[in-house]
This record gives C-alpha cells, structure tokens and sequence, in this order.
C-alpha cells in the first residue's frame, strides 16, 4: 500500500493553557477565538496581547494559528468590525477562519494578503460552492459535517487542487445542520450563530398536553423522560486512515470551550494516529491510541455522517458524559525522580497515576511521598491548584498531565 500523505492536525484553544497544551501535544496548527467575533463566548478566548504572543509561540515552534471571525454579524456589529480586524492584523495570524460572505470581502479589501479559511458555519456541501469561495479569495474550506466520506473525495477531486480541504474528525456534533441552528435563540434569547449557544439540544424533555397543565409526559419509555435532540459525539480514530485516503488537507478537532487536559489528550491521539498510518500504511492502528480516546470526558462515539451505512447517532437516554479518569495535576517541573506538580483533583500516597506523554503511550507511576511547599509530608494532596512535591522514581517534562482512573 503507498505511503499516505500526513494532513494538519487542528487544535482548538479557548485560553492560553489549552493553546500551550495543544502546541506540547503535536497539533500542527491551533484555532482560536479574539473576545469578539467568534463562534464560542463561553472561554476565556484572547486578547489581542495574548493573540499576539500565542502567533509568536507558535511560530517558534514552526506551527501555525488560525483565528474565528465567523458569527454572523447584524449591522450593528459592523461598527466594531474594523477596529477587531486592525487590532487581529497586529499579532499577525495565519489566517482568518470566516463563514460571512460580507466579512470575507471586508477583510480581502483591508488585507488583500490575508489567507482566508471558509468556517463549517457557511455549509459547503458541493464543489461549486467550494470553487466559488475559491475564486472569492478563499484558500481552504472546513466542509460541513453532514458530508460522506465519498461526497468528499468527489468535492476533492472536482474542486480547485490547490483549495485545501478541512474536515471535523472528533468533538461534539450540532443537531443542526452545520451549525446553523436557532434553539438556543428561540428557548434562551441567546444566539448560536452569535457564539452564544445555551446548548438546549443537550436538554430532558418531555410532552405536556394542553388542558393537563403540570402533567408531564416522557416522549419515550424512559422514567425521565427523552433526549430527543442530543448528538453522540463525533470519534474518527480508528477510521483515519480512510480520511487521509481522501486528500483531507487539514483534520480539525472540535473543543474550544474544553480544558487544557482535554486538548492535550485528544490532540496527543490524533499525533499520533497520523503519523501511525503514515509510516505503516494499512496497518491496524494501536489499541492505546484508540483507548486515549475514552481517557477524557465525552459523550457515546459515533463515526457522524462519514460512512452511508454507518448513520449518526442520538443519545436518547441521558444528557450526561462518560468520564473513567479524572486529572490528577500538571507537573512544573522534575528533578532526580521528584516531581512538583499543581493538584487538580485529591490523589494519596501509594495511588497509581498515569503519565500522558507526547508521541508515546501513557507511562503508569506510584507516588511514593506527597511533600507540601513547606516541607512537610502528608499523605494525600487534597488542595486543588496548590503545589506539592511529590516522588515517583522517575522525571517528567513539564506540562505532563497526571491522571488517576475515576474512583480509586
């Protein structure tokens, strides 16, 4: 089997901690959020400053970033375009991810050099629109989720050759199509396509009939009712190697509002899922790769649209996610076997933990001792984002995420 051509590996980031993480873990390139203008207003997103000293961080590292300006704005919102843009342009990003066609040109005529990525938001399904964003100035186009597989090889090979192509392979899935959706807006007052989203397709909900006021009934069997709209979350691990078959120029993870572990964590597998089937051409992936995937709190997995046999799925059961391991800390830094670490969640000593490493599979520790800063030892570190020192055997770089399985 020839060699498959290795594609981006996407990143999102809704903070500093997140974008760090994705850079440690081998994104090749990260996408992220100014405080205006972008599809998610629940992180922290980044200043200008921080925009600023994130394109330079990933520079160093031969990475590149991508910045959201792809809400659909009212005209209202048109006043402060102008000073987002100027201010965007100053900390110099590889591109302006855009879904508006009017915020598209605006920007083409303000900055004629600026590459310009076409969001999932706008809904390109066909070649002709993915052409047409193209001649528009357009260099890539993220393709909407609700696309087979071969639907994009067709897009792929009927499309300019030289328009890259992006497409979702892990995260959350909307109910609407691409995204487009105004549940939130009718249920919340909050605007989806102004990166407000409440989430209500996430909801338990049930039927009351008109004349039985405050008599509610579940839509199904279930004693609590139905999760009629929820999406099980979208997992392409173990079916990569057909995306790279496909000529994908850029595989995106969905997560802005996710922690830093979580982008770590998926970031790592994806890494390292490319490069697998890169170097071993139709070779099954391994287990440990596919296992990280289950490592980090999610809903129920499904392939999404990808496979016309395979149809995407809801979970009508609950609205909940599936979490076997909690974070146990993030270590500063490592010395003959001794770690100082940041607690996120209590752990004792004697307690097994994992490492998550870069490029390699998680290596398992004991802790041995538990030391607070002043010295002393205790037996547990129970004080969340306080520093201890502990001992393992072993040093880790900084920023490695320990985690410990859920209830132990």
């Amino acid at each position: 089997m020839s060699a498959l051509k290795k594609p981006e590996v996407l990143s999102p980031a809704g903070d500093s901690e997140c974008f760090e993480a994705a850079i440690r873990y081998g994104a090749d390139a990260v996408y992220l959020a100014g405080q205006s203008f972008g599809m998610r207003s629940a992180p922290k997103n980044f200043t200008f400053d921080e925009l600023s000293a994130a394109v330079k961080m990933a520079h160093s590292a031969g990475k590149r970033v991508y910045l959201t300006c792809n809400t659909l704005p009212h005209n209202r919102d048109l006043s402060l375009l102008g000073e987002f843009l100027d201010g965007a342009l100053s900390a110099s990003p590889d591109a302006f991810i855009v879904s508006d066609i009017g915020v598209l040109r605006f920007i083409k005529d303000r900055a004629p050099s600026a590459e310009i990525h076409i969001s999932t938001q706008a809904g390109v399904v066909n070649s002709l629109s993915a052409s047409e964003f193209y001649k528009m100035g357009a260099s890539r186009v993220v393709l909407a989720r609700e696309l087979t597989l071969d639907e994009i090889k067709t897009i792929r090979d009927t499309a300019p050759p030289e328009l890259e192509i992006e497409c979702f392979i892990h995260g959350a899935m909307c109910v609407s199509f691409s995204g487009r959706c105004l549940l939130s807006h009718y249920l919340t007052g909050r605007d989806a396509n102004r990166g407000e989203c409440a989430q209500p397709c996430r909801w338990n909900y049930a039927i009351m009939e008109k004349t039985r006021e405050g008599e509610y009934y579940p839509i199904s069997e279930e004693d609590g009712g139905t999760y009629i709209l929820n999406a099980e979350d979208l997992c392409m691990i173990d079916r990569l190697d057909s995306l790279m078959s496909a000529g994908i120029s850029s595989f995106k993870i969905e997560g802005r509002a996710k922690s830093p572990y979580y982008t770590a964590v998926i970031t790592n597998a994806y890494r390292c899922a490319v490069d697998f089937f890169a170097d071993n051409p139709g070779e099954p992936l391994p287990d440990w790769i596919i296992t990280e995937t289950e490592k980090v709190s999610h809903r129920r997995y499904s392939h999404g649209f990808y496979f016309s046999d395979d149809s995407p799925a809801q979970n009508l059961r609950d609205g909940g996610y599936i979490r076997s391991f909690d974070v146990a800390a993030e270590v500063i830094s490592s010395s003959g076997g001794g770690l100082e670490i940041i607690e996120k969640n209590r752990f004792y000593k004697g307690d097994e933990l994992e490492a998550v490493l870069p490029g390699r599979p998680p290596q398992k520790i004991t802790v041995e001792r538990i030391y607070d800063m002043s010295g002393a030892e205790t037996d547990t570190a129970n004080k969340a984002a306080e520093r201890y020192k502990i001992t393992c055997g072993i040093d880790l770089p900084a920023g490695t995420f320990l985690r410990m399985k859920k209830g132990e």
